[in-house]
């Protein structure tokens, strides 16, 4: 195989596992028909009975290498401290206050958009969209239940929020990806970033203002909640703005909401940890679906998909605006087949800074890009971690949550419009992009 041109056959399982998992649900119209997990299980046996070259030891132990890897690892980690953050604080009654206050504070016309705006808030905040979605999910689960409020619309404005804040977040392991491989600042990144994102998402908060005017929505009178009660979420708003690392924010707010159960007689200790590991449990089946998707990732890389896309789309580029359109198709690619925006950035990385340096693009320019595909990708996908988990919440087909996810749509058409139209401007060039330039000039090209 040579390396350099990879090896198509070895995306593959993808395609299989695209025609399984999305394929038999369209063909049944039953989106519960194929379990994701069976589904990956198929697509994963595929993947280490390819390249009959190498002994299928080494490929089920690059399989565990990929399933193993600290990103995959780390979101696994989050979505169980989530789960038990969720779970004591539903029981202590955290839920129930929140959302009787925003019901009280807010026209119910507006909690959809209202979602959008608190989801992204809150990850702008946490720096993870997944840790954002657990937090939000079972309070726009019960706000549907309490306002009529369709389930599927609300979970899509936590997502698309959950996906806006990740985004423009300086603690997001994304933000950090793009940055370092792209050797910028965070704050340039995010004020190029800013101007992307910021017409798409203000276009969201109309779209779901908009739907939602004149809807009929229940209302049951008097909404009555306790302030205490809502202060684990306040905390892990406020902690999370310090830059407090995730998993130290959800077990201080799991601390804290089981403090203030134990005090209001809500539960004792013993029913805390019975909680935390129900709330543990019902993670499960999203952090399998993480370490079986990081090892089919790992061995598609393996095998050569990779090095094929990455081949593929550098021999079509020709220009600076063609730089920017194969930084955004790689990284969209390749977060197909990783499911993973941060792991999918620093595959495309390295890639994506020759192409700015030998076109011209501003490394700025490039970071965002990276940013905003691989985002747009990973707030669309049916198995995603954010719409898995939202429907795990939720008790629903992710895809009823992605006929009303409006923000990654309208960011992946917003990141093609900032490329056509040379947005944003730099009116200071980085120093080493314009020696860049003049050496391209020198050179005749």
């Amino acid at each position: 195989m040579d390396e350099r041109k990879g090896n198509a056959a070895a995306l593959l399982p993808l395609g299989i596992f695209i025609v399984l998992f999305l394929g038999v649900s369209l063909i049944t119209k039953d989106f519960y028909k194929m379990p994701v997990v069976s589904a990956l299980i198929v697509a994963s046996t595929i993947a280490i009975l390819q390249n009959k070259k190498v002994p299928i030891e080494s490929k089920v132990e690059r399989f565990c290498k990929g399933a193993g890897d600290s990103s995959i690892i780390l979101m696994c980690l989050i979505f169980i401290l989530a789960g038990a953050f969720a779970e004591v604080s539903k029981a202590m009654g955290a839920v129930d206050s929140t959302v009787n206050l925003g019901l009280a504070v807010f026209p119910h016309s507006f909690m959809v958009a209202g979602m959008f705006i608190i989801g992204s808030f809150l990850s702008m905040s946490l720096g993870t969209s997944v840790g954002t979605i657990v937090t939000l999910a079972p309070i726009a689960v019960r706000i549907s239940q309490k306002t009529g409020l369709p389930m599927e619309f609300l979970i899509a404005a936590v997502v698309s929020g959950a996906m806006f804040g990740d985004g423009l977040s300086m603690i997001s392991n994304s933000t950090v990806a793009a940055t370092k491989t792209q050797n910028c600042e965070m704050v340039d990144k995010f004020k190029a970033n800013f101007k992307i994102v910021l017409p798409a998402a203000i276009l969201t908060l109309i779209i779901y203002a908009f739907l939602t005017f004149g809807m009929h929505i229940n209302n049951s009178g008097a909404y009555n909640y306790d302030l205490i009660k809502i202060l684990p979420y306040i905390a892990v708003l406020i902690v999370a703005l310090t830059g407090f690392n995730v998993v130290l924010v959800l077990v201080g707010g799991i601390v804290l909401a089981a403090a203030i159960g134990i005090i209001y007689g809500s539960f004792d200790i013993f029913t805390v940890f019975q909680l935390c590991a129900k709330g543990v449990a019902g993670m499960e089946d999203i952090s399998i679906i993480s370490i079986l998707i990081g090892g089919i990732g790992e061995l598609i890389k393996f095998n050569g998909g990779i090095d094929y896309l990455l081949y593929t789309i550098r021999k079509r580029v020709h220009s600076r605006k063609g730089a920017e359109f194969g930084v955004g198709v790689l990284v969209s690619l390749v977060d197909l087949c990783t499911a993973n925006n941060t792991v999918s950035i620093i595959i495309v990385g390295s890639l994506a800074k020759e192409l700015s340096e030998n076109y011209g693009v501003d490394r700025r320019k490039t970071a965002s890009l990276l940013d905003t595909f691989a985002c747009f990708v990973q707030g669309c996908i049916p198995y995603g971690a954010q719409l898995l988990v939202a429907s795990s919440f939720a008790k629903i087909s992710p895809f009823m949550i992605m006929k009303y996810l409006c923000y990654p749509y309208l960011l992946g058409v917003a990141s093609v419009f900032a490329i056509v139209l040379g947005v944003p401007k730099f009116k200071n060039i980085v120093k080493d992009d314009l020696k860049v330039k003049s050496k391209k000039t020198s050179s005749g090209d």
